[in-house]
């Protein structure tokens, strides 16, 4: 329980530092008076400027779910996976409501990866790597957008591709559509899997509730069925600070 608490409060300082490093770079980026389509048109014209950018030499080796490397290597911003994830990253940071699109071959594979943006209480799809919000026909979008691929339709999509755990899955999307039809949707799901250090503070707070419940439960079964006396670490350190700062009593 220790080990998971100063984990938390690990990740609580480094999700914070991500967070701080967000606002600084999406304030350079994107004014907040912006009304919310001009923000979207900011991102995405930052990203089509072409800034000085690092470039890998592997660009394999890259850490793909860290947010400072996202936005700052040339070959990720033009891959379409991590240039969603930097969108997303500083669409939340500029009060934007967004979440990732995956698109789907007929097998249930990946094929693309799209932005949506919440904007006059309707959902607008951004492609991040070609840098344009969408017309809102895909034969629109072909026309209108340069060499963009055919195959990248919106047959079928997913916010979230469960067919990557083992096993197929589990077979979960089946049983969590008939548990709670549209879970996909009602939780910002790219958060806690693009973000690496969003998902760690969030595992690291569940364990560390799950031993604090353990050792309440544990402790409550000591107490009550078995009534063995435990050691309790608050009392004594009482009486030890106690005993340390009163004056002794002098016998005659």
């Amino acid at each position: 329980m220790a080990f998971a608490f100063v984990s938390m409060l690990y990740c609580c300082h480094r999700e914070y530092s991500v967070r701080w490093y967000l606002d600084g770079f999406s304030d350079a980026v994107v004014p907040n008076t912006l009304p919310e389509d001009q923000k979207v048109e900011a991102i995405l014209n930052w990203m089509r400027a072409e800034p000085s950018r690092a470039i890998a030499t592997n660009p394999e080796a890259l850490a793909k779910r860290d947010t400072a490397t996202t936005l700052t290597y040339h070959q990720l911003l033009n891959v379409c996976g991590t240039a969603t994830n930097a969108f997303l990253n500083l669409a939340r940071s500029s009060n934007l409501r967004v979440r990732r699109l995956l698109l789907l071959s007929p097998d249930r594979n990946t094929k693309h990866v799209v932005a949506e943006v919440l904007i006059d209480e309707r959902w607008i799809i951004v492609d991040p790597t070609y840098r344009v919000i969408m017309p809102a026909m895909f034969s629109q979008a072909i026309g209108a957008i340069p060499n963009y691929p055919r195959e990248y339709t919106y047959d079928q999509f997913a916010h979230v591709r469960l067919a990557r755990l083992p096993l197929d899955g589990l077979h979960l999307r089946r049983l969590l559509d008939w548990i709670y039809p549209g879970w996909d949707e009602a939780v910002d799901w790219s958060l806690l899997l693009e973000r690496e250090s969003f998902f760690y503070l969030l595992l690291t707070a569940s364990a560390a509730l799950f031993f604090l419940l353990l050792r309440a439960v544990l402790g409550w079964y000591a107490d009550s069925p078995l009534r063995i006396p435990r050691f309790h670490l608050r009392e004594h350190a009482v009486r030890a600070g106690a005993a340390f700062f009163s004056a002794p009593e002098i016998k005659q």
